[in-house]
């Protein structure tokens, strides 16, 4: 029996344990498919991360080095090289690796931090064949930042993504040429600051509503046909152009890895994919917690950081038995608003609700209502789709509240 078992010890996993510890368990366990704490930040060498958090900017390495260090000082427990295989609905974890052969954990409380994974080639309906030269953003940064190869000299990158902007930085300082990205969608799908640095200061074309129609080459990659899309989506055949590449790098989404919340039979959203939470990062299962990357995509890590602090404090409430009057206030969505973490409030409590919108607004109104209740109106300039947003809710703003509903009125 362990009080507490974190699975994954990427920034989400090594933050929720340090939170937990903090906040008084002290037998807690991470458990690491790799063989070292970091998760992805081990290949992400541009800066960037940390401003936010800790006021400096920092590399991914350096970033995720400031919480393993924490992990170390605190003595927390991690099992490197350990595959989780399953884990139940009375948190039982089963798991393997080359010393314990598979064995299983009881667990008082688990919080699920696994990260995600990219969407891959296999996932998009791209006509042509199989050749080499065809990678996710995310194995050609692993190839470049950390085995020192570099996959190809002529890139194409489909897909806008923050992994793909950054990539096509990357792919340039190594003295590879990015003969264009192009995005599906009428907008771009990373950070504003990564579209400037990433793109515009090296003179990348970014073709918005634009797709990958065919590629070429049997061997390797000898070029791709792109074109220009129509409202639908739809290939526009007359805007059809060719560009001679020999690789293709995908960015084209990132999906939480929640194979394991599955086998607890933790409800999922059909909209991030991720867990259906409540303020405390509690899923539908009692005493199992989701956090970061594996709940929904993040466009920061420092919010990552934030988000499992609020697991690990919770889990901790949970462990010790702590449990305050509950209230069940479901929180909907007009589409604009895509999606919002928490799906349900349980507490009458602050609130913090991150969300994310459909498409890029200017001069709106982030409204949240309860009935006919206004309980909050916020005015933004700008929002895409990009970039998380978040409101807090006060305690009495849900006194009386059955049902928030957020939505966004244009001007």
């Amino acid at each position: 029996m362990r009080d507490l078992v974190i699975i994954g010890g990427g920034p989400a996993g090594m933050s929720a344990a340090i939170a937990a510890y903090e906040n008084g368990v002290k037998d807690i366990l991470i458990l690491e498919r790799d063989e070292s704490l970091g998760g992805i930040l081990q290949q992400c060498i541009h800066n960037g991360f940390g401003l936010h958090k800790f006021g400096e900017e920092l590399t991914g390495p350096e970033y995720a080095w400031k919480y393993e260090a924490k992990v170390r000082e605190l003595g927390i427990e991690c099992k490197l090289n350990t595959m989780v295989l399953d884990v139940s609905e009375d948190k039982v974890v089963t798991a393997t690796n080359s010393e314990d052969g598979i064995f299983q954990i009881q667990a008082k409380a688990v919080i699920l931090a696994m990260g995600c994974r990219e969407r891959s080639k296999g996932a998009l309906n791209i006509a042509g064949s199989r050749p080499a030269g065809i990678y996710s953003a995310g194995t050609a940064q692993k190839f470049v930042n950390m085995k020192g190869y570099l996959p190809g000299k002529n890139v194409v990158i489909l897909g806008s993504g923050d992994i793909g902007l950054i990539m096509a930085r990357r792919m340039t300082l190594e003295g590879a040429k990015v003969h264009a990205v192009c995005e599906l969608m009428p907008y771009s799908g990373g950070l504003a600051r990564n579209i400037e640095q990433c793109l515009n200061d090296f003179n990348i074309p970014l073709k918005l509503s634009h797709t990958i129609v065919k590629i070429h080459g049997k061997q390797r990659v000898e070029g791709v046909t792109i074109a220009k899309v129509d409202e639908n989506r739809r290939p526009i055949k007359e805007t059809e152009e060719y560009i001679a590449c020999d690789t293709i790098l995908f960015s084209v989404g990132l999906i939480p890895e929640n194979e394991l919340s599955k086998s607890a039979n933790v409800e999922l959203s059909g909209i991030t994919s991720g867990a259906v939470v409540d303020q405390d990062r509690q899923t539908s299962v009692e005493g199992i917690f989701s956090c970061g990357n594996v709940l929904h995509v993040h466009d920061l890590v420092d919010y990552v950081s934030e988000e499992a602090e609020i697991a690990g404090k919770a889990a901790v409430e949970y462990i010790n038995g702590n449990k305050d009057e509950s209230v069940s206030i479901p929180v909907k969505t007009d589409g604009k608003i895509r999606y919002t973490v928490p799906q349900i409030i349980t507490k009458k409590k602050d609130v913090s609700v991150y969300f994310r919108v459909s498409n890029i607004y200017k001069n709106v109104t982030v409204k949240v209502t309860d009935g006919e209740n206004v309980l909050l109106s916020k005015k933004r300039v700008k929002v895409a789709p990009g970039e998380m947003e978040s409101v807090t809710l006060k305690k009495e703003m849900l006194e009386n509240a059955k049902e928030l509903y957020f939505s966004l009125e244009e001007k």
